[in-house]
């Protein structure tokens, strides 16, 4: 396997890391502190055609391979990790699922403009009682004529508090368990749908996580994403690809917290001397080092398995469940080093090692948790 970035890449993560200082990271601490959402930043995303950046030229997006996708969340993740959640829902779990799925006037009534940044999309998945075990899930859709109607609630929805497009998913036939499962495509306004409550988080504060209620919504049959009783198989096909983009986010949280704590040590003066000095400091830096590259090559090679997949229909699966462990568990632990090497100076806000410790907590925890993935990769491999 080339190791070596094409100029292409290079470009982009050139271009990507370019506005990503300029524009990104310089209200990041703001945005968290007031949990706000950047938009104007999600506007100019959408310009750079970072909102589509994989989906396929004559569809708005940019046609970049996953790795350039992989590359551009990164950088976004180093400077913000709420404004690169949106962006990574964006394209991995709404452009994907319809691209992926869609019929042609789904594509260009949806995916277009959802590419071109002009729409932002949503993927509701999770229920109160419907987490891991998205097969348990309540939402019901009940064919009436040309319509289904929809009744249930959804919650911890990225964006959904102003998503224009609302990628769901809930029951058709009950009795079939998962096989039952159908997908909606739902557009913001239509009568029934309505955004509950927000939750106040830990981390990824500049990100919107929201509860969406369905009352008797009604949703034309032509918003179904799909054949009916598919739902099941969409949503595990999009999270295989999310999973990836969480893994890329969790690698850039991981980079700048590391890249702190580095700068930090060569000029914190301790004892007459920069505490890098010190093979205490020196074995942390460099297990953090380590760690972040065995994450990036992990994380590279899901991206390169994803885009064989276009060629060969092959599950990418196991890569992508084992990139998402890896680097999500790697940028917990190396942004607690980096509190641990800023001492209490990395326990308070005037740094930003605290926000890259809170927002890298998520990471284990959404498109599957690090439990679920070893179940993944565990049936993987025992096959």
């Amino acid at each position: 396997m080339d190791l070596n970035l094409t100029e292409e890449h290079k470009m982009i993560r050139k271009m990507v890391r370019q506005f990503a200082e300029k524009e990104v990271a310089p209200i990041a601490a703001e945005m968290d502190e007031k949990a706000e959402v950047p938009f104007e930043n999600i506007k100019k995303m959408g310009e750079l055609g970072l909102m589509g950046l994989t989906v396929s030229e004559e569809y708005g997006g940019a046609g970049m391979d996953t790795v350039s996708y992989c590359i551009a969340t990164e950088e976004i993740s180093k400077a913000c990790a709420s404004t690169a959640i949106v962006m990574g829902v964006q394209n991995s779990l709404v452009c994907h699922g319809i691209e992926k799925f869609g019929t042609e006037d789904q594509k260009q009534r949806f995916l277009v403009p959802l590419a071109e940044g002009k729409l932002i999309g949503a993927f509701a998945l999770t229920e109160p009682e419907a987490g891991s075990d998205a097969a348990a899930q309540k939402t019901t859709m009940v064919l009436d004529g040309d319509e289904y109607v929809v009744n249930g609630a959804k919650n911890f929805i990225t964006s959904g508090g102003f998503a224009d497009v609302i990628l769901l998913f809930g029951m058709t036939d009950k009795s079939k368990g998962y096989r039952g499962t159908t997908a909606l495509l739902v557009e913001k306004g239509t009568p029934g749908f309505s955004v509950g409550k927000e939750e106040n988080k830990l981390g990824i504060r500049a990100s919107d996580t929201s509860e969406l209620v369905f009352e008797d919504c009604r949703v034309p049959v032509a918003n179904r994403l799909g054949e009916e009783g598919q739902g099941f198989k969409i949503a595990m096909t999009d999270l295989d690809a999310g999973r990836i983009s969480v893994a890329a986010q969790a690698l850039g949280i991981a980079e700048a917290a590391y890249e702190a704590a580095l700068e930090y040590a060569k000029t914190r003066v301790q004892f007459g001397q920069p505490i890098a000095k010190f093979q205490g400091i020196q074995w942390m830096l460099a297990d953090m080092a380590t760690r972040i590259e065995a994450s990036r090559l992990l994380v590279y090679n899901a991206a390169l398995a994803k885009d064989r997949a276009k060629e060969t229909g092959a599950r990418y699966s196991k890569e992508a469940a084992m990139a998402k462990l890896y680097a999500s568990e790697t940028a917990s632990w190396v942004t607690d080093l980096a509190i641990q090497i800023h001492g209490g100076y990395g326990y308070v806000k005037d740094y930003p090692v605290e926000r890259y410790y809170r927002d890298a907590r998520i990471t284990r925890l959404y498109e599957g948790t690090s439990e679920i993935l070893r179940i993944v990769i565990a049936s993987q491999i025992l096959r």
